[in-house]
């Protein structure tokens, strides 16, 4: 079929709203060879409002068929985030001993008679593939009094202690729960108020084991989102700890004071994976609302407003710093790669080359390093605008810089250049872009550097560069694919 999402800044090959405003994926599950994507929506405004749970469907993580609304506001309140599991064996009792899905979520209204918020968890069940809800009559089933800020539980089956185990955000950290049967939960341990960044609010956790190195043996790996705060211009985002879980405890393998960052861009939070894809595929997929706090109201789109990162297939490798956390885009995403367009060998010496245009874009490059200060690529390019993806030799440093990147005046702190630290490979830096029409997500050190930014161009800023400055830098090799729209026939 052929949709019309062709407004301006709309992503090309990126999950949107067919309307209106979205913020954080929930109840990301997989069942019956169906991925379900449910996320924050207020389906009456493009600005944040009462949270409904909007809803898509897709059979390979890149085409999604809008669905209506999944879950409403009731009179336990407004739908915030949370997840979604399927209950293969009937333990709540919703499906008359079959499977169906089963979502756990945040709501919050206000106390009786006062004017302080509450946040509770409630259950929702879907016994025909996701297409309809009820919610359950014995709701709220966890709640507390003294926490105001309790909430977007993530619930998963452990094998090993043979239970449900929740991870939920408790303002400065997360506490875990365990259940029999979803409905009745038991306090089982917390953790983090000592650890990591505490920059803002925690939010979003997720707890979840991965294989080291594609082998046998495994870690668990804590996510945990952090919310805006004034005092630094980062905004939200997101950090990731590394550590064991014995079912009731999460234990970290590292200091207090250690902060591992999952993206070193400004738009990529409250990321969460999916439940119950099967040991048959054996993947872990993230993937993460792509925006931040500090300026998600005031984007300058209209009908609609965010867009979600490429789902991301998550792993852990051991380096040199200690095993860390990998992100690669999907091989689902390779299917839109259009008729290679390979630039080959070539040097830039203290300039900019145009090499081609396109506004969606994936592209591979390995430079390697001459006398050059500092290089890259520029991508969404005219004589007013660039967003240039760069290394810093001296300081080693990979970077964005988007103060020129098109509309950049609707927050103060939008215009920005920001870097993480990337050490050359036999002295070569190698790293993978995709450009969509309103936005960046770099992909170096075989992933285990990320970096994901909003731009605003102007459609007919469309020229893609090489440029060094200082010097000279070589294009060992660089590979570009045109990427086709999720909105042409499929």
């Amino acid at each position: 079929m052929t949709i019309g999402y062709q407004e301006k800044f709309r992503p090309q090959f990126h999950f949107t709203p067919a309307k209106n405003w979205l913020n954080d994926p929930n109840g990301l599950v997989f069942f019956e060879g169906e991925y379900h994507l449910f996320y924050q929506h207020h389906p009456d405004s493009s600005i944040w409002g009462p949270m409904h749970w909007g809803h898509a469907v897709s059979l390979d993580l890149i085409h999604w068929e809008h669905y209506p609304v999944a879950l409403k506001p009731d009179h336990n309140g407004r739908m915030f985030s949370g997840s979604a599991v399927v209950d293969w064996n009937d333990t709540s009792g919703f499906f008359s001993g079959g499977a169906g899905l089963v979502a756990i979520l945040t709501q919050e209204d206000l106390y009786v008679e006062s004017n302080q918020t509450r946040q509770r968890q409630s259950l929702a069940y879907s016994a025909d593939k996701g297409r309809t809800w009820s919610m359950y009559e014995g709701n709220p089933v966890l709640s507390d009094v003294q926490l105001t800020d309790f909430r977007d539980p993530k619930v998963f089956w452990h094998d090993q202690s043979n239970r449900w185990v929740m991870v939920i955000a408790v303002g400065d950290h997360v506490r875990l729960y365990t259940s029999l049967n979803l409905k009745d939960w038991e306090f089982a341990s917390e953790f983090g108020t000592e650890f990591g960044s505490h920059d803002g609010v925690w939010e979003c956790p997720d707890l979840i084991e991965l294989t080291i190195d594609g082998g046998k043996n495994t870690k668990w790996v804590l996510i945990v989102s952090i919310g805006d705060n004034p005092e630094f211009p980062e905004g939200s985002r997101t950090q990731y700890f590394i550590g064991e879980f014995n079912g009731i405890e999460f234990i970290s393998d590292h200091s207090k004071e250690t902060v591992l960052w999952f993206d070193y861009g400004r738009d990529n939070y409250a990321g969460v994976t999916w439940s119950d894809i099967p040991e048959s595929d054996g993947r872990r997929i993230l993937i993460g609302w792509m925006s931040n706090w500090k300026y998600a109201n005031f984007t300058p789109t209209v009908t609609w407003r965010s867009a979600m990162t490429l789902p991301r297939e998550l792993t852990l490798q051991t380096r040199e710093a200690g095993i860390r956390l990998i992100q690669v885009p999907v091989i689902e995403a390779k299917t839109l790669r259009q008729d290679q367009i390979d630039i080959g060998n070539m040097s830039v010496d203290s300039g900019e080359i145009e090499v081609l245009q396109g506004v969606s874009l994936e592209i591979e490059v390995e430079f390697e390093l001459c006398n050059a200060m500092e290089f890259g690529i520029i991508v969404r390019a005219s004589e007013q605008e660039k967003t240039i993806i760069g290394y810093n030799v001296d300081e080693q440093h990979l970077f964005i810089d988007r103060t020129r990147s098109g509309e950049v005046g609707f927050h103060e702190q939008f215009a920005c250049k920001h870097a993480a630290m990337l050490h050359p490979e036999n002295n070569r830096i190698k790293f993978s872009i995709f450009v969509d029409h309103s936005s960046v997500e770099v992909f170096a050190d075989n992933g285990a550097l990320v970096m994901t930014d909003l731009i605003f161009p102007n459609p007919s800023s469309n020229s893609l560069k090489l440029f060094a400055i200082g010097g000279e830098v070589l294009i060992r090799s660089m590979k570009v694919y045109p990427l086709k729209s999720i909105y042409t026939e499929i």
